[in-house]
């Protein structure tokens, strides 16, 4: 069984922020397979999907991005999932707008909800996709910028950085992430 995490925030005042993009791959994941992340336990919602002839959750936690391991952790334990069948989905300051690097391991590079994450689960050694948003422009704090919508122009360039994440995703059902992050880190 795989665990896939969008980490954002709850609640329609964050939605489409640059902080929430995890949850946009979740959200686009739960589309194509015709299950809603509906189901409310492990301080999140989430979804079991079958696909590719193999199980997965669906996880976008509720605790707050910088509190995310709260809802990680809980989940892994009760499914039993082991680490390297987890993959975390986040936003990235340091990567070009719509940008994406997926890494098996690495520290948290200043990102809360990947400080949470690491704490709660003792190790930096889990799969990831991070989503590039730049960093915000000169005089911006940087809560503003990531708690920001994107503009329309951004929003508009984000579908297909969207898509390619949630290809990825399910690529790994069935395939080793190390192949994944191969093919994947070779497009863009």
């Amino acid at each position: 069984m795989k665990l896939i995490v969008g980490l954002g925030n709850p609640g329609s005042a964050y939605s489409k922020t640059r902080h929430n993009i995890g949850f946009e791959v979740i959200e686009e994941l739960a589309q194509r397979s015709g299950m809603p992340v509906n189901q409310n336990k492990f301080n999140g919602v989430f979804s079991l999907v079958h696909q590719g002839g193999e199980k997965m959750i669906l996880l976008k936690p509720l605790t707050y991005m910088n509190l995310s391991g709260k809802s990680i952790r809980p989940i892994m334990e009760y499914y039993d999932i082991d680490i390297e069948n987890l993959l975390v989905i986040y936003d990235d300051l340091d990567l070009p707008v719509g940008k994406i690097r997926l890494r098996q391991k690495g520290s948290a590079g200043g990102h809360n909800g990947i400080k949470s994450t690491i704490a709660h689960l003792g190790t930096q050694n889990f799969n990831r996709i991070r989503i590039g948003i730049d960093r915000p422009p000169l005089g911006m704090k940087v809560p503003d910028y990531v708690l920001g919508k994107f503009g329309k122009d951004e929003w508009q360039e984000m579908q297909p950085v969207i898509q390619t994440c949630a290809d990825a995703c399910e690529k790994w059902i069935n395939t080793p992430f190390i192949e994944v992050m191969n093919q994947f880190n070779a497009k863009g």
